[in-house]
Parts: structure tokens; sequence; C-alpha cells
């Protein structure tokens, strides 16, 4: 059993409840169908039952809970809900009642503060930063989590690195220039990421161009600085660095470079030091390794809220419900 069939069976399981809020993008109810069909979450879709329906007459959509902005019976609860969390912000009633009128995104997001749904996915069709910004304003941040990150599961095929060749790699999609107390938090809920979703313990590497001091830069500083913050506040989590990549994951070459740390050559877990780094080494494992990149998965937010790539297939989408399913508490 690969990874994404461990997931989905692991989802089954729970069976959580995904809104979707993207119905006027076809692969949106392609997805839906799927999940449903497998029964692998309770699925809503926001939209006029008929109407989507009739835009997909091929598709079984019938588990559905439909939920229209035009008649939904809580939708003036949720307004006045959402007027309350935002009210200091200068929104008014008015302006509540607009946005889950007219925007599915701020309504999927309430329909998730409310507990009607789990966990939401979206960005098939909107952008990063639309999808994120009704999530950090309305849901806000997990209790003791200072900051929202973003995290890729890679599975690497033919690999006896990391956990049987799965890793997490973050951040690679949110978070531009990280310092030090913000890598440190990356770390901590990229920790508890491959923990829920992988079911091993998480071995931490901090990445660098430097291992333990073998350069002298600011920027080694910052991800030594982390490395510190990190066994400060989870004394229990295995975590080293600063190492370079192979320090990191060969376990020869870990042991060759900090023979004293446990982390070295072990790792699954790996923090890079700023976006570009994490992007570029991402898409590079993926394809010169034909890796399976899973992601961008959000982490640190109340409630799972995950965004999806606009070049996005049906089946992509699937996976990220998978994930945001096991994502709910």
């Amino acid at each position: 059993m690969n990874f994404l069939e461990s997931i989905i069976q692991r989802a089954k399981i729970s069976k959580k409840t995904i809104v979707l809020p993207e119905t006027f993008d076809r692969r949106t109810l392609d997805a839906a169908h799927r999940i449903l069909k497998e029964d692998i979450a309770n699925i809503i879709l926001i939209g006029d039952e008929r109407s989507l329906k009739g835009s997909a007459p091929d598709l079984d959509l019938s588990k559905a809970v439909f939920i229209s902005p035009d008649d939904f019976s809580k939708k003036d609860e949720l307004s006045e809900m959402l007027f309350e969390l935002r009210k200091e912000k200068g929104m008014t009633k008015d302006e509540a009642k607009r946005l889950l009128n007219e925007d599915p995104l701020y309504l999927g997001v309430m329909l998730v503060k409310s507990g009607i749904a789990d966990g939401m996915v979206a960005g098939a069709h909107y952008a990063t930063a639309d999808v994120l910004r009704p999530s950090l304003q309305i849901l806000k941040t997990k209790p003791g989590v200072s900051m929202v990150s973003s995290f890729f599961v890679m599975v690497v095929p033919n690999c006896d690195m990391g956990e049987k060749g799965v890793f997490v790699f973050s951040d690679c999609g949110l978070v531009q220039n990280p310092n030090s107390e913000e890598l440190a938090a990356i770390a901590i809920s990229s920790a508890e990421s491959f923990r829920s979703l992988v079911g091993a313990e998480p071995v931490i590497a901090m990445l660098s161009h430097s291992t333990l001091g073998s350069a002298k830069h600011g920027d080694c500083d910052k991800v030594a600085n982390a490395t510190k913050i990190v066994k400060e506040k989870n004394p229990g989590l295995k975590v080293g660095g600063e190492y370079q990549a192979d320090a990191a994951i060969v376990p020869s070459v870990g042991k060759s470079k900090a023979p004293n740390d446990e982390a070295a050559g072990n790792a699954n877990v790996l923090i890079f030091p700023d976006l570009d780094a994490g992007n570029i080494s991402y898409k590079l494992v993926q394809r010169l390794a034909k890796a399976e990149a899973y992601g961008p998965i959000t982490q640190g937010i109340a409630k799972p809220v995950n965004d999806l790539s606009r070049g996005c297939s049906a089946d992509d989408i699937v996976g990220v419900i998978a994930i945001t399913a096991l994502q709910c508490r």
C-alpha cells in the first residue's frame, strides 16, 4: 500500500466532513464524485443542488450535502457570528451578509468555524491569498501555535532514507524568509504533521549550507539558533542542525560530520532556511527522483483549510481532501 492509499484508508475510518466551495469548477465535482463513491469523507458542496447536478449529469453527487447561499437556513446565524468575530476590525452586519452571499470561501470557512464542516479544500480556481485570508481572519491559529506555514509530503521511490523514502519538506510554499523563532515554529508544526500523516516518529533536520559551524555566516547562525529554540520548547523532539543536506539524510555522512547527533543522517523532516531553498528543493526531488509530492498542505490553522494548486487535477483534489480529513481533530 503506497502513501496515498494509506491516507485514504485512514480517512475512511475517521470519516470527516469537508466543504468544497469551488463547485463551478468541474474538477471539484469530479473529486467529490470519487470521494463519495469510495466513502472517503462526507462532502458539502456550496451551490444550488439542481444546478450542480444538472451541470454534471454523469456524476453521482446524491450523497453530497448542498448548501446554497440563497436559501441556507443558517445563513443569518452564520452572518451574525461573522459580524461578531470581525466587528472590531470594522466589519459591518451588511458586509458580513454580503460576504456569505457572494464569496463561497467565506461561507465555507464559516461552515468550518461553526462545526458544520470539519475542514475545507479550495484553490483550484482561487489564489492562495484568497483561500487563506478568510481562514486566518476567522479560524486563526491553533492554541500554542504562533504562525501558519506549509509543507509537502515527499514520497521518493526506491529510497531507504527518511521513513522508507517518505519525508516532510517545510516550508516550501508560504513563509518567505523566516527568522529563527519562525523557523523553530515551522519545525515544531512539521514534526506534528509528520507524526499525524505518516504515523512515524519525526526526526528533524534544520538545513543550511553549513554543518555545525563548518561555515560562518548570519544565515547559518539563524538556523543554529532555531535549532536551539526547538530543543528548548520541545526537548522530547529529535532535532539537529544546522546540517547540510547530506549530513541530514545519509547515515554515513551524518556520522562523519555530526557523530554525536542522533538526528544526523536519519532525518525524515527537512526544514529549509527560506522559501527559495524549500521550493527549489521539492521541485528538484519531484522531477529528478520522480518523487510524489503532496502539497502544499497548510499547518497551524485552528481547523484545517488546504489550498490547491490552480493546475491541480481531480485526483490531486481527492488526495488533499483525504489529507485534510486526517488533519481534523
